[in-house]
Parts: C-alpha cells; sequence; structure tokens
C-alpha cells in the first residue's frame, strides 16, 4: 500500500489556467472553481473542503483508492461515459473505493456531496490498465500517487499545444534541482517538504525527440520523449496510447484546450 496525500500545486503551462476543476461530464454539474472552493454557502453551513486521495493498493484486478472527506459526506468517483462508483465517508472522514482494472486509461472526476452541498476535487483521477493513478492537472504536472524517492525521477512531462511544458517527479524533500532539455539547461527549483517536484521549462518545448534529464541533490535522472500536436479528440474528452516510456494522454481541459500528459512508466 502506497500512502500519499494529494496537494494543490501552481505551475503554469500557459493561459489554460485552473480556472475549473473539472469538465461538467466528470463531474455533478457546473466547474467549481478554487474561489468557489473557498466560500462558504453561509456561516452556519461553513468550508466545504474537496475530498482527497491519501493512498492506493493494486490486487486482483483492482484498483483501492481511499482517502478524506467531511465525515459522513458522500464520495463518488464519476467518468464522462457515466461509470459511476461511491460510498460515504466514515464518522472520522475516511473513505475508500474500489474500481476494476479495465484495458487502456480512464478519467474520473472526484466529488463529495454534503448537506445538499457538493464539492469537487480538482482535476482528474486518472486510472491505467496497469493499475497506476495520477492526478491530471490543467495547466500544471500531473501528481502521480507513488512512493517517494531519495533520489529525482522523472514521473511526467505535461505539455501544451503551444509547447508549454513541466516536468514533475520526486526527489528528496527540499533537493535542489536542475531540468535539462537535449543537453541545454531548461529550468531548476527544489523538491516541496514532500519531496515532490513540479518544474516548468523556459522555453517551449518543440515536436520532435527529446532527451530531458533532471538532475541535483541525490543524483540524477533522464528519460527521451516525444513530442507531438495531439490529434482532435473526436470520441470523447480523452484519448490514450502506449509508448516506449509509458502512457501518453490526450486530454479535454476545463478551459477547452488539449494537454498532452506523458507519464513515464508505472511510477518506477
Amino acid at each position: 500500500m502506497i500512502r500519499i496525500r494529494f496537494q494543490a500545486f501552481k505551475s503554469p503551462i500557459v493561459a489554460m489556467g485552473l480556472a475549473a476543476a473539472m469538465l461538467a461530464a466528470c463531474g455533478d454539474g457546473a466547474p467549481v472553481t478554487p474561489e468557489e472552493h473557498s466560500k462558504p454557502d453561509s456561516a452556519e453551513a461553513g468550508y466545504l473542503a474537496p475530498p482527497t486521495v491519501e493512498s492506493v493498493g493494486r490486487a486482483s484486478g483492482q484498483v483501492a483508492l481511499s482517502g478524506q472527506a467531511t465525515p459522513k459526506a458522500e464520495v463518488r468517483l464519476r467518468a464522462p461515459t457515466g461509470e459511476t462508483v461511491k460510498t460515504n465517508a466514515d464518522p472520522a472522514g475516511h473513505w475508500s473505493l474500489t474500481l476494476p482494472i479495465r484495458p487502456g486509461v480512464r478519467l474520473f472526476g472526484l466529488s463529495e456531496t454534503h448537506a445538499g452541498r457538493t464539492v469537487q476535487a480538482e482535476g482528474y483521477m486518472m486510472v491505467s490498465e496497469d493499475g497506476d493513478v495520477a492526478q491530471l492537472r490543467a495547466g500544471a504536472g500531473a501528481y502521480r500517487l507513488v512512493a517517494g524517492s531519495s533520489s529525482p525521477k522523472i514521473l511526467a512531462v505535461d505539455v501544451d499545444r503551444e509547447g508549454g511544458a513541466v516536468v514533475s517527479g520526486v526527489a528528496a524533500p527540499g533537493a535542489g534541482l536542475n531540468v535539462r532539455v537535449d543537453r541545454t539547461t531548461r529550468g531548476g527549483g527544489r523538491a516541496d517538504d514532500q519531496g515532490r517536484f513540479y518544474i516548468s521549462l523556459r522555453d517551449q518545448l518543440a515536436p520532435g525527440a527529446h532527451d530531458v534529464q533532471i538532475g541535483g541533490e541525490g543524483g540524477e535522472d533522464a528519460v527521451s520523449v516525444v513530442v507531438s500536436s495531439p490529434a482532435p479528440l473526436t470520441a470523447g474528452p480523452v484519448r490514450s496510447e502506449r509508448t516506449p516510456t509509458g502512457w501518453r494522454v490526450d486530454w479535454l481541459t476545463p478551459g477547452g484546450g488539449v494537454q498532452t500528459t506523458l507519464l513515464i512508466g508505472d511510477g518506477r
């Protein structure tokens, strides 16, 4: 069992932004903005926090997600196809849901309903046929539900239509890091207190094959990726395909753009 908690991070790819938490197709109505998340309906109602995912387990063709929500709230995972699973958080706010693993990649909106109010978590929950789980976030790097690492590991590269890109992964907490693309330094930053890094590249990532390397405190890691413009999404809000390094997921953002998430391996 891997125990990780989702956090909110801001890392600009383009003006797609984080204006909405997810497409309405995966939620329970209109998209919910961060401002709406922080605005209580009334003083009596108080703030309703979105649900979080804290752990993932994989066994016997299923993936089990668990996390925290408002005590006794209804917690729901819903896909654009209409596939829905739901449960109720216990009096301590803990919840768990089990999904069957199916071919390809599926996206789910995560929400909770309590006392007639519904709040949605940011982005999409992605579940692959390998049982890999990630949070895909518009205008930011993907958050992989995997264990931490004392040495840097690239877990995803997110690219928008204009070539703006974010390299994300795990490293030692607080580690200073630099990203090189094709032997040229293109960005830098530090891992957060949880050992997560989300580094925006200074320049656009042009179409073609690229060698991406991250190095700094604790060591280095490298991966080769191929960047190309996504084809129109004609069969739904997501399209996925295997790549030599993992998965390519093209998905429709709440702002109407298409973001490409290149997932590296199964979290390694």
